[in-house]
């Protein structure tokens, strides 16, 4: 596994990363925990050190879960990214979003806690909080960094604008937003942003919450809890022109002895060494998939055929529900 550089304060992190949300979180009931330690202890030989994870997710339950696995192998061998930016009741039910100074410092502890762990190597805002000046939540963040219990600092789902106000009260290692062959937007204005100041990019759900892997044919067969049914792009209405993409995926495959999965993953590292996805599994055999991408070879021509299908694409349905697309920085 080849490892990559976000950022320029000398973030080194493997080339893929590996996401965990799923395997406690909004894809149904949680994953059985037993294969999740397998996962987390099989990514480590494989040489997957970048996990990413955040208090949203359970909530706390993931972060938890990452706590239990940390406690088998040593510390310094994991980078881990977990996200702060959520308030949430007695009841643990998400109540919105929340990046004041006080909120933040009381957030980290409980993720240190959590995880077992005296430092947060990424510690990203999961979203910018419309009530709390961004220049604010990066002063607190710098001032944890001087206070050893960040390393780095990150932003998720955010603008050019909101970029460069962080970046000038203290340099950002990385921005993660949602990119995938079918969800390209941030190429247009937020990668040439990152690489004009030096920031790395963290793309989440690189196989289209699993729709690019070619095993997915809809939403009916997913849990009702299963938050995936919510999104558009993945609407019956929507499926017939999205398939399109998923057919030319599945050819090429074919034609070279990969998968859809290895191939929508290794397009992903053809885009920059500045750029580390972060694909999620439940299952031992998807993260071993997975991992083979950073390897694969494909012929010239397979990439060609992609690339054109690339210029005519573009796949119907936003990526989130209104309410979800409605807590985005544009």
């Amino acid at each position: 596994m080849q490892h990559h550089t976000l950022g320029q304060q000398g973030l080194k992190v493997s080339s893929l990363g590996l996401g965990c949300m799923a395997m406690s979180f909004a894809y149904g009931p949680a994953a059985d925990e037993a294969e999740c330690l397998r996962i987390f202890r099989r990514a480590l030989e494989l040489g997957i050190n970048f996990w990413d994870t955040a208090e949203d997710y359970g909530p706390y339950i993931n972060e938890e879960l990452i706590g239990r696995a940390l406690k088998e192998v040593k510390r310094d061998d994991v980078i881990i990214a977990t996200k702060f930016g959520f308030k949430y009741s007695p009841t643990n039910n998400n109540t919105g979003l929340d990046s004041n100074p006080e909120h933040i410092k009381k957030s980290i502890e409980g993720s240190l806690k959590r995880l077992g762990t005296d430092h947060i190597d990424l510690y990203y805002q999961h979203r910018l909080d419309p009530n709390t000046p961004i220049e604010d939540t990066m002063t607190v963040l710098a001032d944890l960094v001087k206070q050893g219990k960040v390393k780095y600092i990150g932003l998720s789902e955010v603008s050019p604008t909101t970029i460069r106000k962080a970046h000038a009260i203290h340099p950002l290692s990385a921005i993660q937003s949602e990119y995938s062959l079918w969800v390209r937007d941030v190429a247009d204005k937020i990668l040439p942003t990152l690489r004009e100041l030096g920031i790395g990019f963290v793309p989440y759900s690189p196989l289209g919450r699993g729709f690019l892997t070619g095993k997915m044919a809809g939403t009916n067969s997913l849990d009702q809890s299963d938050f995936r049914r919510t999104i558009p792009l993945l609407h019956s209405e929507n499926l017939d022109h999205n398939f399109k993409l998923v057919k030319v995926l599945k050819e090429i495959a074919t034609a070279n002895h990969a998968t859809p999965a290895q191939i929508a993953l290794a397009w992903l590292l053809r885009q920059g060494n500045d750029i580390v996805s972060i694909p999620g599994t439940r299952h031992l055999q998807y993260l071993e998939e997975n991992a083979a991408a950073a390897t694969l070879m494909l012929p010239p021509a397979a990439w060609s055929i992609l690339d054109q299908a690339l210029t005519s694409f573009r796949a119907l349905g936003s990526r989130y529900a209104e309410e979800n697309m409605s807590v985005i920085d544009n």
